[in-house]
């Protein structure tokens, strides 16, 4: 069987690899990729959580589903077009596999301006602890 070759297979492809190589689950969302929109996701730690923000601009929170499945948090939704030819639209789907150290009954979700925001709290065990150092006297 011949497979017609485009740039946009190849890059898909790095994208994989990339996601691989950063822990993050990518079998559901290599679909999306080909249709053309995959939101970008930016991920921040501090000691006490992690927070994702998702651009999801057009995309209404009933189109919206968010899951955690043993320990993959997965993103699903679709953004439809308001016009035809305004914009990338489709189905999407994001998964990334969790650290162990996140509560996961305390996950917070909140979509504003566009922007999904996850907050994904540490558990209190793993997050730092200040020790007292006791003098002798």
């Amino acid at each position: 069987m011949l497979v017609r070759w485009t740039p946009f297979n190849e890059m898909s492809r790095l994208q994989q690899d990339l996601d691989k190589l950063f822990g993050v689950a990518t079998a559901p969302e290599s679909a999306a990729r080909v249709n053309g929109f995959t939101p970008a996701v930016d991920v921040v730690e501090d000691t006490d959580k992690i927070e994702l923000y998702a651009d999801l601009p057009g995309v209404k929170q009933e189109d919206l589903d968010i899951q955690v499945e043993k320990d993959v948090l997965t993103i699903r939704g679709e953004r439809k077009l308001a016009r035809p030819g305004e914009r990338v639209a489709g189905a999407f789907s994001r998964a990334f596999t969790l650290p162990k150290h996140v509560d996961v009954e305390k996950i917070a979700a909140s979509l504003r301006d566009g922007v999904l925001t996850l907050t994904l709290p540490k558990r209190p065990e793993a997050q730092p602890r200040q020790i007292k150092v006791a003098i002798n006297q």
